[in-house]
């Protein structure tokens, strides 16, 4: 748990110690397709920034391309108020 680091010909001694992570969410959601767009809703409101639903949304639908769906993503409209998003695509699928 200690070591040893050279910082600009510095040395320091530093000790690892454990933190804890919080636990992720799980949550379903509706969504309808509809060519280059989904709209999903029923988005229940987090305790995370808005950009990290977004960001989470954009990796959910972005990893689908294997299971024959999703692809790269052009746009994510997240709002929080409603609990709605809409994911554009670069093409249609």
């Amino acid at each position: 748990s200690k070591h040893c680091v050279n910082l600009d010909n510095r040395t320091a001694n530093v000790t690892v110690k454990p933190f804890g992570l919080d636990m992720g969410f799980q949550f379903e959601l509706r969504v309808t397709v509809s060519g280059k767009k989904i709209n999903v809703s029923e988005i229940p409101e987090l305790p995370i920034p808005e950009d990290w639903m977004r960001d989470k949304l954009e990796l959910n639908f972005y990893k689908t391309e294997q299971a024959a769906g999703g692809g790269e993503i052009k746009n994510v409209t997240y709002n929080k108020g409603a609990g709605t998003a809409v994911i554009t695509f670069l093409k249609p699928g």
